[in-house]
């Protein structure tokens, strides 16, 4: 068995961007009408993910070409903006539990044409499957990037026995196996995970098709340009503008 390599991770990252560009091709599409009617509506996109996957939140709130309207919820944000002691940070039980999920809601404030794009590999841990419940319990569509083979092996941890899936109105399958390595080592076990890579794949899938909806209704994108190039501070300020106090980027 080969030790695992740099070139043995980019094979598996070819294989697995291959695979999830044509297999859910037809759930972005069905993801970028939902956001491109939402934005249509003067909502925004709530994007949400813990541990590794806050990384998709990242990836589509406040980076250098994509949506002005996107709020990047955080689990932090119960101790930012809810008052909550930062001890409760400590430990996986905030993202396992559901306590802090109504706080994070809350704190978001979502509009009505608000829509929530939702990841999380494993899809059971109790904080995002309870946002997701949340977001459709007050009428918000739910897009979901998850890991259909390891959410498909685990145990959900909500109470209602929901996982994140099972609230989706379109759930994208990351591709990433179960416990999400790609690599077997010598010394038994699998190296390298790979949710990340394609999460961030399928979240900028989504907004180039939103984009061309957009650009195809005669509208103009609002995308943000580069904080680091010139003007970009001043282009991104006057589309931000728009949506004063209802994005929020975070610490």
């Amino acid at each position: 068995m080969p030790t695992p390599s740099a070139a043995e991770y980019t094979a598996a990252v070819h294989a697995a961007i291959d695979r999830v560009g044509q297999e859910q091709a037809e759930g972005v599409a069905r993801a970028a009408e939902l956001i491109a009617s939402a934005l249509a509506a003067d909502g925004v996109v709530q994007a949400f993910g813990t541990g590794h996957s806050e990384a998709l939140a990242m990836e589509l709130a406040g980076r250098a070409g994509g949506l002005v309207p996107s709020n990047r919820i955080a689990l932090r944000d119960v101790v930012l903006y809810g008052g909550r002691p930062l001890d409760v940070l400590k430990g996986p039980e905030l993202e396992r539990g559901t306590d802090s999920a109504a706080l994070l809601f809350e704190l978001a404030a979502p509009h009505p044409a608000d829509v929530f794009v939702l990841a999380s590999n494993s899809g059971v841990n109790g904080c995002v499957v309870e946002l997701a419940r949340l977001a459709k319990e007050n009428g918000h569509p739910v897009i979901v990037i998850t890991s259909a083979e390891h959410t498909a092996r685990v145990q959900p941890k909500h109470p209602s026995g929901l996982r994140l899936r099972d609230l989706a109105d379109v759930a994208l399958d990351n591709g990433a196996p179960f416990g999400d390595a790609v690599l077997p080592m010598k010394s038994g076990g699998l190296a390298c995970g790979i949710s990340s890579i394609t999460a961030a794949l399928l979240a900028q899938q989504i907004v180039a098709e939103v984009i061309a909806r957009i650009e195809a209704a005669g509208g103009v994108p609002p995308v943000y340009l580069s904080a680091n190039i010139p003007g970009g501070d001043e282009h991104n300020r006057v589309l931000e503008a728009r949506y004063a106090g209802r994005i929020r980027r975070t610490a």
